[in-house]
């Protein structure tokens, strides 16, 4: 299966508390921090939600 990596981009202060749970439940917690996820469709799901805070490479 292919790997995703996401990378916090952007602040989810004064962001909505649904953003803010998606960004946690990826695995992001700071801004540069990179996470490495499978590439499913909860999680393209969830960077969809997220797209405007984080970046998406492939990996």
């Amino acid at each position: 299966m292919a790997k995703i990596k996401v990378k916090q981009l952007k602040s989810a202060i004064k962001r909505p508390q649904n953003q803010k749970r998606t960004l946690e439940a990826l695995g992001l917690k700071k801004i540069g921090q990179v996470v490495e996820h499978d590439d499913t469709p909860n999680i393209v799901g969830m960077i969809n939600k997220v797209k405007h805070l984080v970046s998406i490479v492939e990996a």
